[in-house]
């Protein structure tokens, strides 16, 4: 099948494993065609194609919802949902929006452009299905840079106070530092946790002791411990503080491996309750001078595909506004001590790199916390 034929995510059914990896490739060509023509962001979408495809394989995109974090990443997305054929027009104008745009397709579910929203609008439409008495698979997608925005913590900590509130989060980790969990004992060991057999003997072993004269309906602090203590020989370090959270855990799963992630979602949705599923990537997969640099490649002006490097524009331009801002900003905290500048991890689209580097001391980068870094500055 080749790329232009998909006008529906259902499509995806029944294709095997190679048709997949067909169809991986041309989002992955596509999308560096684009963004190499008329610029944009790069790294984020060519990073969870996989993710994107083998998700969608094991949903019915016409009842079930799901929620990209950041729009940036939905490329793909975009790509397999009927506008394939215009994603040349990207970021242009009367063209293909740069983020999610609910006017714009009937599977862009919510029309965030930035980070940290999409557990909270996921669990919102768990919510209201759950209400109103409907039956549908809702799912957040989300990157490890936007879990660390307060919004996404607060939506985790609410989701993992509704156990019978059925809501799968998909998070997107391309942080190599957890790659030495990925592999075939991570998957032995999820497939074994989660497998009725041993859920039988939990559920068997709980019945049990209640039923010692000592113990009965309740469980001493020291058996709770026990129990939870065993059920962490199975988890990553990060899997203990989800499921702390009141979330199953399930991961790291290998982000670029089809069979494993088609597997690992279709298991994710057999579970009730909500769900992690923790999802390796590679920023840029594809593409090898975007995963050398995967800062640099985040975003980019039009490039030279085989060099990488930036094509010089043949009309002269006028100073961008955050170069000016920049200079301005500089000039301005030279001369005042009290001037600090204040980024929610965007120091380069602002050009607050430049004061990064002459004024180390008034600079602050709070990460992903737009919220936190108001409320910081009014401080």
């Amino acid at each position: 099948m080749h790329l232009s034929e998909l006008t529906h995510p259902n499509q995806l059914h029944g294709l095997s494993i190679h048709q997949l990896e067909q169809i991986a490739r041309q989002i992955r060509e596509k999308h560096l065609q684009t963004v190499a023509t008329s610029g944009g962001h790069l790294g984020p979408g060519l990073g969870v194609v996989e993710l994107t495809l083998a998700l969608y394989q094991t949903l019915d995109l016409d009842r079930d919802k799901v929620i990209w974090d950041v729009g940036h990443q939905a490329y793909p997305h975009k790509m397999i949902t009927g506008r394939y054929n215009r994603f040349g027009t990207l970021r242009q104008k009367d063209g293909i929006a740069g983020y999610l745009k609910r006017c714009e397709s009937k599977f862009d579910h919510f029309g965030a452009g930035h980070a940290s929203t999409s557990i909270s609008a996921a669990l919102g439409m768990a919510i209201a299905r759950d209400l109103k008495g409907d039956n549908f698979k809702t799912v957040a997608v989300i990157g490890d840079g936007a879990l660390t925005g307060g919004m996404a913590l607060e939506a985790i900590n609410h989701a993992g106070h509704l156990p019978h509130t059925n809501l799968l989060v998909v998070l997107n980790d391309n942080e190599m530092s957890i790659s030495p969990n990925v592999g075939a004992i991570s998957r032995y060991l999820n497939k074994m946790r989660l497998s009725d057999p041993v859920q039988f003997l939990k559920d068997n072993l709980r019945e049990q002791f209640k039923q010692l004269p000592f113990l009965g309906e309740t469980f001493t602090p020291e058996m709770e411990r026990v129990k939870e203590g065993m059920k962490r020989l199975a988890v990553p370090k990060v899997g203990a503080v989800i499921e702390e959270l009141g979330f199953t855990y399930m991961g790291p799963v290998d982000g670029h491996n089809l069979e494993d992630l088609i597997a690992t979602f279709q298991h994710a949705h057999k579970i009730p309750g909500p769900v992690l599923v923790h999802v390796s990537t590679t920023k840029g997969k594809g593409y090898a001078i975007a995963e050398k640099d995967q800062v640099g490649y985040h975003a980019q002006s039009p490039f030279n595909l085989a060099t990488g490097k930036a094509i010089p524009s043949s009309k002269p331009k006028p100073p961008s506004y955050s170069k000016v801002f920049a200079h301005t900003l500089i000039t301005l905290a030279e001369n005042n001590p009290q001037i600090v500048g204040i980024t929610a991890a965007m120091a380069t689209g602002t050009g607050l790199t430049k004061l990064q580097e002459k004024l180390p001391k008034q600079y602050i980068d709070v990460g992903i916390a737009e919220q936190h870094a108001v409320t910081l500055a009014a401080g």
